[in-house]
């Protein structure tokens, strides 16, 4: 089985950090070492980032998070992603060497829209994140938009100059457009489809499936669209060496959002013991202190 571990071995991880999504609620963390779950009083925090707030737990030392939930490949993934690292491991090193610049701009405005960051592996496999590059079928830019998808986000199409080549314009109007594809969806998986093939065409999968999972109605959708969102998320593995909100289905990221609600718990309650136990063990020594010093 693909997972964290395996993945660590091949590709290496820069710092410490779990997420999860949780339900209009966010984290603090107090010095006691308790994590503090509060319902968010920011009234600008837009449902579309995973439907809540983000928690993170970076602040947290390994040992505190070794038994921390993992978010699993879904086993329909694993031969692909496995093969496709493989055979394009070298393609892909060379489009991370290049990545910076593009990944700073499309970070910043994705982070504005509260959308997540991990989405620019899309343009990865869209475009290789060439801005100039134009398909057979007339998508051009690192989000390879079509020119009435790019007109509809206010784009410039066309003349001596194409907006869809400047990556800062084009990743605002990409933004936009998967906006719009979640609100259909509330689905990420979903929406990297749809972005692929159109909603039309995953709408009608979903009818056709009964289900809105995309592994049980992947079957309903153009092959290119299948291998898309499998490539999307083996790309998310090489850049992210684990998987992400957005490699997983809805009902995977829910799954996962109450077994990290669990955990927290779990860590609350085992600091409250220790809090417990070593103010116990104060009184004590205190009270021993004093029966000495009175006796004196």
């Amino acid at each position: 089985m693909l997972n964290r571990n395996s993945i660590k071995k091949a590709f290496p991880i820069y710092g410490l950090l779990v997420m999860i999504a949780l339900i209009m609620m966010s984290a603090t963390r107090t010095y006691s070492g308790t994590f503090v779950l509060s319902a968010s009083k920011d009234t600008s925090v837009q449902l579309l980032r995973f439907d809540s707030v983000m928690l993170e737990l970076s602040g947290a030392p390994d040992e505190e998070l070794i038994d921390a939930p993992e978010i699993q490949l879904n086993n329909q993934a694993e031969d692909f992603v496995s093969s496709y690292l493989k055979v394009n491991d070298r393609e892909l090193q060379k489009i991370k060497d290049r990545s910076e610049s593009c990944f700073t701009v499309m970070d910043k405005i994705f982070a504005e829209k509260n959308l997540p960051l991990e989405l620019k592996y899309l343009a990865v496999i869209e475009s290789q994140l060439k801005p100039k590059i134009v398909s057979r079928a007339g998508a051009m830019g690192a989000w390879q938009l079509m020119p009435v998808t790019a007109r509809h986000f206010k784009l410039k199409v066309g003349g001596q100059y194409d907006e869809r080549g400047n990556v800062y314009k084009s990743t605002i109007a990409a933004a936009k457009y998967l906006e719009y594809l979640h609100k259909i969806f509330g689905d990420w998986l979903l929406v990297i489809a749809s972005y692929n093939s159109g909603p039309g065409k995953v709408l009608a999968a979903i009818k056709k499936s009964g289900s809105r999972d995309f592994w049980k109605l992947q079957q309903y959708l153009p092959k290119e669209t299948r291998a898309h969102v499998k490539k999307f998320i083996s790309t998310h593995y090489f850049f992210e060496g684990e998987g992400g909100i957005c490699t997983v289905t809805r009902s995977e990221a829910d799954a996962y959002r109450k077994k990290m609600n669990e955990y927290v718990a779990s860590q609350n309650k085992k600091y409250e013991d220790l809090q417990r136990v070593r103010a116990e063990e104060w009184n004590v020594e205190n009270t021993t202190t004093g029966t000495i010093a009175g006796n004196e």
